[in-house]
């Protein structure tokens, strides 16, 4: 969606208009007859009210619209929660008007006493809303399609156009993991996401490294490959690297799962649902749109992005339950289940970036189990750290950011239930505790001394139901939280 900011009124008028309005006020000039209609709507500009009415001007018929942003908390605000609220102010004016025939909406911020800042959170909230795939609906009816391309804003602060620029590159990155979450396994797969992501950080300035299936056997990267056996898709292991900070300084590692499609393998899924494992490469895609994001504003941080890549399949030469394999660490595992496939493909990737990078500190981020979904819904994601520094860090910059996570238990209590009779460990353990147990798997494979957070995102990468600045689909979770993370601990230091 295109965000543009004007000086003066266009010529001729565009014909959607809206206006933000604190809780309990109508505009100034307003035409009597929409002023009363609004009242009689009880329309009083709390969070998220929308009116809508038509007046004529100049001879020509508008639509009109008011939008509650709710009022300003005195003496010390939540800024946090006023961004949020903000967002949702955007997004409910795109969600209203996105397939209504309207091409353009003019944004009028007279009168609303927003800062740059908040203008910015409105727009954002408003292009994330806008967002939809709808690349392969090919008989769609006209009033199905989306209209609104365009949003012109008038009035607004001194230094809007500056934040703006840095929201967008918020937005460009979870658009970019909501397209790459949302694509069916058949055309995204681990080579195409080596060439979507070198197609949208081409000319950043983000170096990239791939590494395909030769140079990781050469390597001894049993744990990633056995998953990969089984399928006609070779696996592909892909680092992006941010230069943005202090040269020389040790970088923050993202490592994402990036399992495209995952049928389970012999561990085979029930057939119902398994459709929704095209997401299961969730944690890679956040990874992803998080260094579009990091690049696009310049972050002053090193960072590297690493995205194990596989398809779990069940082939002939699929890995079987009961086979051990090597890890790159070399430390062996017992496959009791293919199907708890995401934590054989961190554990080589995991490996790969401390010897490769050795990161001063390292998030992972994974579709990892359905038993986090048991414990939070879709409502949190689960953090597991072995630092309290890191995790404390995380979880404020998901409730800042709205990525939210709730912190779960670790410990030698947990540990003992992975102890396999034959190998160093097993990839699963009981029917218990199962999201702690797989934390507690990915522990092994963090070099001592290094603060690592595992955040199990299997709840919220996916939305069956439209949220405040997404609809049905994929969120794009992840990408806001961890560019939070950056902006808040990295920058600052």
């Amino acid at each position: 969606m295109q965000i543009e900011f004007l000086d003066a009124l266009p010529s001729p008028a565009i014909r959607l208009q809206a206006r933000l309005l604190p809780e309990d006020t109508l505009p100034e000039g307003l035409e009597p007859v929409l002023a009363q209609a609004a009242k009689a709507a009880r329309f009083t500009a709390k969070s998220g009210q929308i009116f809508e009415g038509y007046v004529e001007r100049d001879g020509q018929l508008l639509r009109l619209a008011l939008a509650g942003i709710g009022k300003a908390e005195d003496g010390k605000p939540d800024v946090d929660a006023r961004r949020a609220t903000l967002e949702k102010a955007g997004a409910g004016l795109v969600a209203k008007y996105r397939t209504s025939g309207e091409e353009a909406l003019l944004l009028d911020l007279s009168g609303s006493a927003l800062n740059a800042g908040e203008v910015a959170s409105v727009l954002l909230g408003a292009r994330l809303r806008g967002w939809r795939q709808d690349g392969y609906r090919t008989t769609l009816k006209d009033d199905q399609k989306r209209s609104l391309a365009r949003i012109a804003v008038l009035g607004a602060p001194e230094g809007s156009a500056a934040a703006w620029a840095d929201a967008a590159a918020v937005a460009d990155g979870v658009e970019f993991t909501r397209t790459l979450v949302t694509e069916p396994a058949n055309v995204l797969y681990p080579e195409s996401f080596v060439a979507r992501c070198r197609e949208a950080l081409a000319g950043t300035g983000v170096e990239i490294t791939v590494l395909d299936e030769a140079e990781m056997t050469a390597l001894g990267m049993g744990a990633l490959l056995g998953v990969a056996q089984g399928s006609a898709r070779p696996p592909r292991l892909l680092a992006m690297v941010w230069n943005g900070g202090e040269k020389g300084g040790k970088p923050t590692a993202f490592v994402g799962k990036g399992v495209t499609f995952d049928s389970g393998g012999i561990s085979l899924k029930q057939p119902g649902g398994m459709e929704d494992m095209k997401w299961d490469m969730g944690g890679a895609g956040a990874v992803a749109g998080t260094m579009l994001t990091l690049a696009r504003r310049g972050a002053k941080a090193n960072v590297v992005g690493i995205c194990g890549l596989v398809e779990n399949m069940p082939d002939g030469n699929a890995q079987r339950p009961g086979d051990v394999v090597t890890s790159l660490s070399g430390q062996t595992i017992e496959v009791i289940n293919t199907d708890a496939e995401g934590r054989l493909v961190l554990a080589d990737a995991l490996t790969w970036a401390q010897r490769s990078f050795a990161p001063a500190a390292i998030v992972d981020l994974a579709t990892l189990t359905g038993a986090i979904i048991a414990a939070l819904a879709h409502e949190y994601a689960g953090i597991f750290a072995n630092d309290d520094t890191l995790a404390d860090a995380l979880t404020a910059a998901g409730k800042a950011s709205g990525d939210r996570l709730w912190r779960f238990p670790m410990g030698p209590v947990y540990d003992k239930m992975i102890d396999s009779p034959i190998a160093d460990m097993k990839n699963t353990g009981s029917r218990y505790g199962g999201s702690i147990t797989a934390a507690q798997f990915l522990a092994r494979y963090i070099d001592k001394g290094t603060p690592w957070a595992h955040l199990d995102i299997a709840g919220t990468v996916w939305a069956d139901k439209p949220g405040a600045t997404w609809d049905k689909g994929a969120t794009g979770y992840g990408v806001r939280l961890l560019d939070r993370y950056v902006r808040d601990v990295l920058e600052k230091v």
